[in-house]
């Protein structure tokens, strides 16, 4: 049987993850898929207390951060496409070059 341990020691293990990407980050597109790592974590401890409690709030909170979540995602690949059509890449060190 899958307890609330279980599923708070995925999303403790996939936010990890997504700290590990984000410290590591050499790629803006990697950056963004490390964020989504820790949103989506954040979502599944959120969504299995609520289900621990027999409460909504946190599910409900968990699709308010999907959505936001999602618009992100919508601004920041169009972001990453203007970038990569102008510089040819997408590697952090080059933002350096954006105030000049």
């Amino acid at each position: 049987m899958i307890t609330l341990t279980h599923y708070l020691i995925t999303a403790t293990i996939l936010f990890v993850v997504g700290v590990i990407g984000v410290i590591r980050r050499k790629n803006l597109l990697l950056l963004f898929f490390s964020t989504e790592i820790l949103l989506n974590s954040v979502n599944i401890g959120f969504a299995a207390i609520s289900k621990y409690y027999n409460d909504l709030g946190g599910q409900m909170f968990a699709f308010f951060i999907i959505a936001i979540a999602a618009s992100e995602v919508a601004v920041g690949l169009g972001l990453l496409i203007l970038w990569y059509k102008r510089r040819g890449n997408l590697d952090i060190d080059t933002l350096q070059t954006m105030h000049s």
